[in-house]
């Protein structure tokens, strides 16, 4: 008897080593890779990292390795190299306009597909719908919102003032911020622009609004056709050129997206458009009063919707998805959405987020950050179809033309309508 008992010992302690090894295994966090992209200003960085440490703190089972990778074009790029390699990342947030790329190269799942009980379905329901136009397709919701903007209009109460302008009280029509900025222009003696209007990174994403703002939409809903050409929208192109052509309240040429806020907190213009995720940013660097409201009009109001939806990658486990959904799902909660929308200038993606009791404080004491919010109502999708880097370029690249007085606009919008036509023939329906 003897004999068999180290033999037994030895069996039992290698058991127990299985077991132990078993639970260990079963302890190992789930991992995520999340891409991200910051393109904005504000140290969104840091932001995120808390939002991160925070998680994993309440869920010790996920672990997530936020990846920063520049603006929204270089993150798709590093997610899709990411993918060819093998190493396709659980989830991301990338462009709300990159869904018909992602799903015309089978990289991402609906959240249909992955949400289990009606809570989760609830949960698909409760966003802005103008948040989620550029999310869904067939039917299905492929992004959920969270790094969300519109275009608004700031501008510096104290230049106003100095104008002879009523110091609270915004353009509300093109001809009333023609005029507005031309008077700044003028009573500063050519030492102060009047509006800025960014004509690089985003150029699509502005005209977009002053077509919007005349009535036109640029695309149609299933992102197979555009209208860029058309009479209001070449009518929008020639209201932006006339804004340094007619007015001298605009520079001639191109104006950069990222030194426009500088600009703007130098005081080198009164006025510009810019993304509402500069909000806070502007608020913390402005030593003048400040002032922001939605965009002005002229058929209509409007603005398209901007900014990052979070995708869930097809070549994710069924036990990874879960884990994404769980952070995704805590990440847009609404008192983690009120935190966001206060630290960035970025809006809170849902109704309940403005019920919060943190974010109806802010909003009391800084009623600005309510813009952006209100102008959903007048927003339309952000300009989003197939091969839509051919077609945004295109119409970048006229926009341009327009503004640099190499071409007219009419010209320039009928050489994207057939650029954009081209690469859009074999989606036609």
């Amino acid at each position: 008897m003897s004999a068999f008992l180290p033999r037994t010992l030895s069996g039992l302690a290698a058991a127990g080593l299985l077991v132990a090894g078993q639970a260990a295994a079963q302890q190992e966090p789930v991992e995520l890779t999340m891409y991200y992209p910051v393109a904005v200003g504000g140290a969104l960085t840091e932001v995120i990292d808390g939002l991160v440490a925070e998680f994993e703190a309440e869920h010790p089972d996920i672990a997530v390795d936020a990846i920063y990778a520049g603006n929204y074009d270089d993150t798709r790029v590093r997610a899709m190299s990411a993918v060819e390699a093998g190493d396709a990342p659980q989830l991301s947030v990338m462009f709300s306009i990159d869904l018909y790329e992602l799903i015309e190269q089978d990289v991402i799942v609906a959240f249909d597909e992955v949400v289990e009980s009606d809570e989760e379905r609830e949960w698909l329901d409760s966003f802005y719908p103008a948040l989620m136009e550029n999310g869904t397709l067939d039917g299905q919701t492929y992004g959920i919102p969270f790094q969300r903007s519109t275009i608004v209009l700031y501008w510096n109460k104290e230049a106003f003032e100095a104008a002879g302008l009523d110091p609270d009280t915004p353009p509300e029509s093109w001809a009333e911020m023609a005029e507005m900025a031309a008077a700044v222009r003028e009573a500063s003696d050519g030492e102060q622009w009047g509006v800025m209007v960014p004509s690089t990174g985003y150029p699509y994403w502005m005209f977009q609004a002053f077509a919007f703002q005349n009535g036109h939409r640029l695309m149609s809903e299933d992102g197979t056709e555009v209208h860029f050409n058309d009479p209001a929208a070449v009518e929008a192109l020639e209201y932006w050129v006339s804004l340094a052509s007619e007015h001298a309240a605009m520079p001639d040429g191109t104006i950069e997206w990222g030194t426009l806020r500088q600009n703007f907190i130098e005081e080198s213009t009164a006025m510009m458009w810019h993304s509402t995720g500069n909000l806070t940013a502007v608020k913390n660097e402005a030593d003048f009063d400040l002032g922001v409201a939605m965009l002005p009009m002229n058929v209509q109001r409007g603005s398209p919707t901007g900014g990052g939806n979070f995708y869930l990658f097809k070549d994710a486990s069924e036990q990874e998805r879960r884990a994404a959904m769980t952070f995704i799902r805590w990440m847009t909660a609404p008192e983690r959405a009120a935190a966001w929308s206060i630290e960035t200038g970025y809006m809170g993606v849902s109704p309940a987020a403005y019920e919060t009791e943190a974010l109806q404080d802010y909003v009391e004491a800084f009623p600005p950050a309510a813009v952006a919010r209100d102008q959903l109502e007048h927003a339309t999708a952000e300009l989003a179809t197939y091969q839509g880097g051919r077609v945004r370029r295109a119409l970048d690249n006229a926009v341009q033309a327009a503004l640099t007085g190499q071409m007219t606009p009419q010209e320039a919008l009928a050489q994207a309508q057939a650029e954009a036509d081209a690469a859009l023939r074999r989606y036609a329906r």
